[in-house]
């Protein structure tokens, strides 16, 4: 396999379009068929600018975020937002891709509803490994949906354009969010044992003297199990009601509660062993979960026994 060499920044829809030898309909979004594609693309490493969605119905395509490859097989959906690097690797040099995509600039939906919730669709971080599986019923409703945004892209702009694109999109990624949800409930076998190895990890963390070297981040523990951070903070929150950065801060209390009612070590002393650079931020923590300072914790506690 050839090595990708070659860095492409996508600051626009038309930089995109232009890699692939497509026409540009609409300076700031595009509904893109890669078996239409004029130039052959491969062995190549894209920063993206826009938004991107991809459908991919088979192909011999790599997608690779670092070192690790996509969850990117036939009838899936991976999404990208700027800022992300992605390598495409094909294994045949000469070879139009089957995939049918959108691509929208921040600019499209910049002081629209959309533009207002678009940090809501956590999917588009779920970039290293996890991929949307669609149904051929879902899949319908992807290329339905597409198919509207398209329309409106090769409608002359007007006043209504860009709210009418912006709202298709919307539609869009709110049917992507209800498969996504539906995905996290068949996998849910697969993730409770996502979790149950979560609950061991930090158990390890924390009986071990690695704890001291800080407090673990929730991309720590995603990278545990291979899976991107937003995925598992996702994943750990369907699963359990609770977000991951609460569920390691549920996890710190406990173990601080006991020995706070089991030793008379200072408190500065059992922040430090749990990973806090300063008491004081282990302090305001204990507050909020309990609210209690430790020192109050501890106090009471004794005065009930």
């Amino acid at each position: 396999m050839k090595k990708i060499q070659n860095k492409v920044t996508l600051s626009s829809v038309d930089d995109y379009n232009k890699l692939f030898g497509i026409e540009t309909q609409h300076p700031l979004v595009s509904v893109v068929d890669l078996k239409k594609a004029t130039k052959s693309v491969n062995h190549i490493v894209m920063t993206y600018g826009v938004y991107a969605l991809f459908l991919k119905n088979g192909t011999n395509c790599t997608l690779k975020y670092g070192r690790r490859e996509y969850d990117y097989q036939e009838g899936t959906i991976v999404s990208f937002s700027p800022g992300q690097i992605v390598g495409i690797d094909m294994e045949v040099e000469e070879f139009a891709p089957d995939v049918i995509g959108l691509l929208f600039h921040p600019d499209l939906i910049f002081d629209t509803p959309l533009g207002a919730t678009i940090d809501k669709y956590s999917f588009f971080d779920y970039s290293q490994m996890e991929a949307l599986h669609l149904s051929q019923e879902e899949r319908e409703l992807f290329l339905d949906c597409l198919e509207k945004i398209k329309c409106e892209t090769e409608h002359p702009v007007d006043r209504h354009s860009a709210s009418l694109i912006s709202s298709n999109i919307q539609l869009l990624l709110d049917y992507l969010y209800r498969f996504y949800d539906r995905q996290f409930i068949t996998r849910h076998r697969v993730n409770s044992d996502v979790v149950r190895k979560f609950e061991k990890s930090l158990q390890h963390y924390f009986d071990s003297e690695e704890c001291k070297s800080g407090l673990p981040s929730v991309a720590y523990f995603a990278d545990q199990v291979n899976l991107s951070p937003g995925y598992f903070g996702d994943l750990v929150k369907k699963e359990t009601g609770v977000n991951a950065k609460d569920f390691i801060a549920n996890h710190i209390i406990r173990i601080a509660k006991h020995r706070l009612l089991s030793s008379s070590d200072d408190v500065a002393i059992i922040a430090y062993d749990l990973g806090f650079q300063y008491p004081q931020h282990f302090t305001r923590l204990f507050k909020r979960i309990i609210g209690q300072s430790p020192s109050e914790f501890r106090k009471t506690s004794f005065a009930n026994n």
